[in-house]
């Protein structure tokens, strides 16, 4: 059904309008005033009502009923979404009390668990009382009790089952299994989501239609435990509700096919199908970022399929799947021209060509996921805004950016969400370390995170280091720098991922025609002798467009930069206690085949994947060194 139901509705009612008087003035000699009065508003409010959604359409190959479903969804989330930054507002204006009660909660809650007992959580009555009692904590101090938990056992940390034991990604080290409960997902969604839309709608009014989103999702393969709980990331599909689909171009069948490959192949083509998608979405830009890469790869294929309303054969879709989708493909042939055209015109911007009413691209970008936001901005989606909406993790909802059209990103603390605390940097290695409350840190300085959240998880040592930027109110507001584990240190010289990210592009950026595509690093000393002997250094390998091979001396340049940037590093160089770096270009491709066998690993799905830049494991080194080519 196409927009032209619109230009009939409004009418409609009001000849529906005119018959109904027109019957009731025959029947009653005067018509009575209530009914009348209660017919004629429902009617003016109807008409209201669709020319509100007409307003907001872009595009005529949508239903009715799907844009009343969106039309309906977009307006309660708004609404949540306006009452929930109100709640925030009013909580960073006294963080210390609100963080108090979050904990208090937390603690009330859990008291009657095996561990509630054994902390006494009971008799906690304030902040200062459980920090004197309960120690700070790392995984290992959780993993014979969730081992116990995943295997039947009940009320052990939290009270209730958890709704799933959630992989973490394992950048920082093996993966844990951490316990994810209802009250997780609900803060997540009341604090984080609805809160950061209504930020996106202020800050991109243009985002506030009834366009469809491209949600690019990978619904993840769970395993179960013994006692039956589900095993895997921690990632809701958006099939799970039919109203949530209504807001996006992908149909509930492709969220069914087990291949990430195949799914993705079906993500693009229903895009392509639609020139009125309004956002592109995932949770990380890398996601974005390989989702095009497999278009410029595969658009002819996509074309032909769009042109002869097929779906490609080359898809390993079970029949009952691939019969529902092609039921939903009709030939087109006239946005398959249009396709055909914009491609030949090359990749640089081809989001705004493809979709000319794209609003923007939401998905983190920060942190690890750094260069992959800046190398959609400087190709595929020139011209397209970004907003990174969440500082999150598998523990839980921790900041929600508030400032959608700032470069930097930064995120205010949700201090409903977690408690939390603050392990200075300069104290990170101390064998008792002591820690701050939000009120105490300081501008300027960096902390590693210590959170207590709704899952089980108290006083727990993140491994994220924040600075804190700022302060909204009371509350503060923190940019991510780095994780504990992915620092490079062979002389206790730490350098953190963001130092060496920047040293990185500006040597790039001293290569003539050289594009930064994706790098990872290693110590020396996990490779051992298969790199031969020598002082203790950095293996760095990078995939780059635009040169084939680089000179000892630009490649020495990286480490010159690095140098520069920091002072430990360079003391150490001058002495000879650490040798230079060693500068590796890798194939096309070797880091997309080194993603697949991380994930493999660490049963991480495509949807919380994140590249380690430093490697830990030697076989994951050992694959870029055999796909190096200079």
């Amino acid at each position: 059904m196409g927009c032209s139901w619109i230009t009939v509705a409004v009418p409609l009612c009001f000849a529906v309008l005119s018959v109904a008087v027109a019957i009731n003035g025959q029947t009653l000699a005067m018509p009575p005033p209530l009914p009348t009065a209660v017919g004629v508003l429902s009617v003016a409010g109807m008409a209201l009502l669709l020319r509100d959604i007409s307003s907001k359409m872009k595009g005529n190959k949508r239903t009715l009923g799907s844009l009343l479903s969106q039309y309906v969804a977009v307006k309660a989330v708004g609404w949540l979404g306006r009452r929930q930054r109100k709640k925030l507002e009013a909580d960073t204006l006294q963080v210390m009390q609100v963080q108090e009660e979050t904990l208090l909660k937390r603690l009330r809650k859990n008291a009657d668990t095996f561990y509630g007992r054994k902390y006494d959580f009971r008799s906690v009555n304030d902040a200062a009382a459980f920090r004197a009692r309960h120690p700070i904590t790392t995984y290992d101090h959780y993993r014979e009790l969730v081992g116990r938990i995943a295997a039947g056992e009940e009320k052990l940390i939290i009270a209730e089952k958890p709704l799933i034991l959630a992989m973490t990604s394992g950048t920082s080290g093996p993966s844990a299994m951490l316990l994810s409960t209802k009250d997780t997902n609900t803060e997540f969604f009341l604090q984080g989501v609805t809160v950061c839309l209504d930020a996106m709608r202020q800050a991109f009014p243009e985002s506030d239609s009834l366009q469809r989103t491209t949600k690019f999702f990978y619904t993840p393969t769970l395993r179960q435990s013994e006692a039956g709980i589900p095993i895997g990331p921690n990632s809701s599909t958006p099939a799970s509700s039919r109203h949530m689909l209504n807001l996006y171009t992908t149909p509930a069948p492709a969220f069914e096919v087990p291949s990430e490959r195949d799914t993705l192949y079906l993500h693009l083509l229903f895009a392509l199908k639609d020139p009125s998608v309004g956002t592109l979405e995932s949770n990380f830009a890398s996601t974005v970022f390989y989702a095009f890469t497999a278009l410029q790869e595969r658009w002819q294929e996509l074309v032909d399929d769009i042109e002869r309303g097929t779906i490609s054969g080359a898809l390993s879709l079970e029949p009952k799947v691939r019969t529902r989708l092609e039921v939903l493909m009709k030939p087109d042939a006239e946005r398959a021209d249009q396709l055909r055209a914009h491609f030949q015109e090359g990749f640089v911007g081809i989001a705004k060509r493809l979709w000319p009413h794209l609003n923007l691209v939401l998905a983190v970008d920060s942190g690890s996921n750094q260069i992959y936001g800046e190398m959609l901005r400087e190709i595929y989606c020139k011209g397209v805004p970004f907003y990174s909406p969440f500082y999150a993790a598998t523990e839980g909802l921790i900041g929600v950016n508030l400032w959608p059209q700032e470069a930097n990103r930064r995120y205010l603390l949700c201090p409903r969400s977690m408690f939390c605390e603050f392990l200075p940097e300069s104290s990170l290695d101390e064998e008792t370390p002591q820690t701050l409350l939000m009120e105490e840190v300081k501008e300027g300085e960096s902390y590693e995170l210590v959170i207590t959240n709704a899952s089980g998880l108290f006083r727990y040592r993140m491994g994220d280091i924040v600075k804190v930027v700022g302060f909204h109110n009371q509350c503060p507001i923190v940019e991510f720098q780095y994780r504990r584990g992915q620092m490079l240190n062979v002389r206790g010289e730490k350098v953190s991922e963001a130092l060496f990210l920047g040293a990185l592009k500006k040597a790039v950026a001293q290569w003539p025609g050289a594009q930064l595509v994706d790098y990872s690093c290693a110590e020396s000393g996990i490779l051992g002798d298969s790199i031969g002997g020598s002082d203790p250094h950095y293996q760095v390998f990078l995939e780059l467009k635009g040169v084939r091979n680089l000179t000892e001396e630009q490649r020495y340049k990286l480490d010159v930069c690095l140098q520069k940037d920091s002072a430990v590093y360079k003391s150490f160089r001058i002495k000879g206690s650490i040798g230079p770096m060693r500068v590796q270009l890798v194939s096309k491709g070797a880091f997309k085949e080194l993603r697949k066998q991380m994930m493999a690993y660490t049963s991480t799905s495509a949807n919380t994947f994140k590249m380690h830049r430093v490697l830990r494991r030697k076989e994951y080194a050992e694959h870029l060194l055999g796909k190096t080519v200079s």
